[in-house]
């Protein structure tokens, strides 16, 4: 798994890249939690969604937010690290032009970022939103969402309470051409203490049936 340093918009940006054999394979892109309370491109469950994606033929990316690490830049939350988040996508496909989807994964506040990420690029086909947090953050700007994906939490979540989840679904689901995906993890709380083994299957799970065809709805293709 190469070590990687790219150019971002605040500077330098650090990653770990591993690309796929086949040139025309999708890209997945995963995104940390909060830089100022301990999120990494290392975080456990970003560390095992990489792997995910990666064990199943994607050429995937995960790296650290400006500030983090050796990338270059301040914390800005949240427009940075989405130009951030913007910058490492143009890396990979800059990388791999003959790939012409993507799917993007986040956990917390990475799946805040995720999420605003999929409503400026056509090619996201697919997204992992994991423990979002739409109490602190708004999620308005999902109108209308446009790919199908998975919204994955737990329901002894305390930082973000499963109420408020479930009226972003619930929002999600009355849009027509996508289908969203609820998964409620009994026992889990925000950092799915001793489950995340149990996190990685469900999302496994999901991203297998997609990829054989399932759980999306005929949409029209968006434009660039």
């Amino acid at each position: 798994m190469p070590e990687v340093i790219f150019n971002g918009p605040a500077g330098r940006l650090e990653g770990r890249y591993q690309p796929s054999k086949d040139p025309h394979a999708p890209i997945a892109i995963i995104l940390h939690p909060h830089p100022r309370f301990g999120g990494t491109m290392n975080n456990k469950i970003v560390y095992d969604l990489f792997y995910m994606f990666q064990s199943r033929g994607f050429t995937t990316l995960r790296f650290n937010f400006r500030g983090i690490g050796r990338s270059q830049g301040e914390f800005d939350h949240g427009p940075g690290e989405l130009s951030d988040a913007a910058g490492a996508l143009d890396w990979v496909q800059s990388l791999h032009p003959d790939s012409k989807n993507c799917w993007v994964a986040g956990y917390s506040f990475g799946s805040w970022i995720g999420m605003q990420l999929l409503m400026r690029r056509p090619e996201i086909e697919g997204f992992i939103s994991v423990a979002p947090q739409p109490n602190i953050y708004d999620f308005a700007f999902l109108a209308p969402c446009p790919s199908s994906g998975l919204i994955i939490h737990g329901d002894e979540d305390k930082v973000s309470a499963p109420k408020d989840v479930q009226v972003l679904v619930d929002k999600l689901k009355t849009q027509k051409g996508i289908q969203i995906t609820q998964n409620i993890i009994p026992g889990a709380n925000h950092f799915f203490t001793g489950m995340d083994d149990i996190l990685i299957d469900e999302c496994a799970e999901y991203l297998d049936r997609r990829l054989n065809g399932e759980l999306t709805e005929v949409k029209q293709k968006r434009l660039r």
